[in-house]
């Protein structure tokens, strides 16, 4: 199956790079770029990529707004996997409460930005160890009975993907494929 990719980033050079990378990989298809939010739910909503990628901060419309909006648009059946420079608790939670499928740092290796794809357009969760450390500082803190203020790991996730496998296999400091498996 060949995978159809919305690459979404403010800067060009970025976006010109993933695509290159993409663009080698003969079971993926880059339909379309976008540099800002808005331009991207454009993009996403004619073009139909299986999977967005998406910058977390880009202008006009930021990626996490950009993404809820997507996410809960009925008429598109769009995943997107959040991309970030940032290694940012708060830009995982967020991922995770607009209904991201994935969330990747930048400097993630190219093989894992690949895998990251395959994995989402095949509606699975792809998650690098930027989630997994969100998720057990969060469950650490839950379990200490610690008050958690803003927004936690929990908030964002819907009950069908939360298994007692994945919960041990975070909390434990199980690496991302471990927690992955558990999924």
């Amino acid at each position: 199956m060949t995978a159809r990719v919305l690459i979404a980033d403010d800067q060009e050079m970025v976006r010109a790079g993933f695509r290159m990378l993409l663009d080698s990989q003969p079971d993926i298809e880059v339909v379309g770029e976008a540099g800002n939010g808005q331009v991207a739910l454009a993009v996403a909503r004619r073009q139909r990529p299986d999977v967005v990628l998406m910058d977390v901060r880009m202008p006009v419309l930021d990626g996490i707004a950009a993404t809820q909006q997507l996410i809960s648009d009925p008429s598109v059946d769009t995943r997107v996997l959040v991309l970030t420079t940032f290694d940012l608790d708060e830009y995982v939670y967020g991922a995770l409460r607009a209904g991201a499928s994935g969330f990747l740092l930048k400097d993630a290796p190219p093989e894992q930005l690949i895998d990251g794809i395959h994995t989402v357009a095949a509606q699975g969760l792809g998650y690098t160890d930027a989630f997994t450390i969100a998720a057990r500082n969060t469950l650490r803190n839950l379990a200490a009975g610690k008050v958690l203020s803003g927004p936690s790991f929990v908030d964002g996730l819907r009950v069908a993907e939360v298994t007692d496998a994945v919960i041990a296999a975070v909390a434990s400091g199980s690496s991302e494929a471990v927690v992955r498996r558990a999924v």
